[in-house]
């Protein structure tokens, strides 16, 4: 991943007003851990609004879903529901010829309450933008849920950040 590609995308979902929230490697880096990570990995509020300002915001950025979907098909929630389904489908990535190095994957499904998980993330400035980021306890618990390898480990080492009263 680099950085000047992280700062377009971010720009332009600020740009659009997108509410998202960052998981993933990356999300494991703010909280104070250092990760190497491929991807950046967000979870946008799934409301076609919101949707539809996400996919004008990765276009901005020059990115482009790598499967056939439109804004419209991903704002449905029917649509979506099958794609896990019977898909299999846990994110949808984008890729951009200009950006090869930092493919973004957008979940298609809200794996946690958004609003309230909004108004819990962490805001960290990034180039003058501000980026939000999942919380570190609903990032362990995503974490937990996957339960691969690294998964495993980003849990183990993210305890640790926990408060005292705070670990299970």
């Amino acid at each position: 991943m680099k950085l000047v590609d992280l700062k377009e995308v971010f720009q332009a979902l600020a740009g659009e007003e997108v509410r998202y929230l960052v998981v993933g490697g990356l999300a494991v880096n703010v909280h104070g851990l250092r990760r190497l990570t491929q991807d950046l990995d967000i979870v946008i509020q799934l409301v076609p609004q919101n949707v539809e300002r996400a996919f004008k915001a990765m276009h901005r950025a020059g990115y482009r879903p790598n499967v056939p979907v439109t804004a419209e098909q991903l704002g449905n929630e029917q649509i979506r529901q099958s794609w896990v389904r019977d898909k299999g489908m846990q994110v949808l990535n984008f890729f951009s010829a200009a950006h090869p190095a930092t493919p973004v994957d957008v979940f298609v499904s809200e794996p946690f309450s958004f609003d309230e998980e909004f108004a819990r993330s962490v805001v960290k400035p990034f180039d003058g933008i501000e980026v939000r980021v999942v919380s570190l306890e609903t990032l362990i618990r995503m974490k937990e849920s996957v339960g691969r390898a690294q998964d495993r480990i980003d849990v183990e080492n993210l305890k640790l950040r926990l408060k005292p009263n705070d670990r299970a």
